[in-house]
């Protein structure tokens, strides 16, 4: 998790998927380490999991009957509300419309996954890891 206010999520934000096998997403994980100094510790979700993820559930329940009976005919009529989506124990939603154009179809290279400063974790590294940033100088 990125300290608040480091700014990361405003300059660098990801579009594509950030399954635990995608290149490009560790590969943009590794810019974000290289850019502010941080290590970023990542744990995905094993594969087919996600059914019983309870924040998930909890969310997705209570977006649902913000949703109940609007037709979705336009992005504040999606956006708006998810942010205004709160649950009974006090989880709060932030949601905004990204207006940004994003490549579409980056490819990254053999090579460039062999740059990455990776160090898996013991238990299931392939799912958990830390990408550290590149020894400046």
């Amino acid at each position: 998790m990125l300290p608040s206010g480091s700014g990361v999520a405003d300059r660098r934000r990801w579009r594509g998927s950030n399954g635990s096998r995608t290149r490009p997403w560790k590969t943009e994980l590794q810019r974000s380490a290289d850019d502010t100094g941080l290590a970023v510790s990542v744990c995905h979700l094993p594969p087919g999991t996600s059914t019983w993820n309870k924040i998930e559930h909890r969310l997705f329940a209570c977006l649902s009957q913000n949703w109940r009976g609007r037709p979705l005919v336009g992005f504040e009529v999606i956006v708006n509300p998810i942010a205004d989506t709160t649950t009974a124990t006090g989880l709060e939603i932030q949601a905004e419309l990204d207006t940004n154009a994003y490549p579409k179809g980056r490819k990254v290279s053999d090579e460039e996954p062999a740059l990455l400063r990776i160090a898996r974790d013991a238990f299931h590294g392939q799912w958990n890891y830390t990408i550290k940033p590149q020894k400046q100088g």
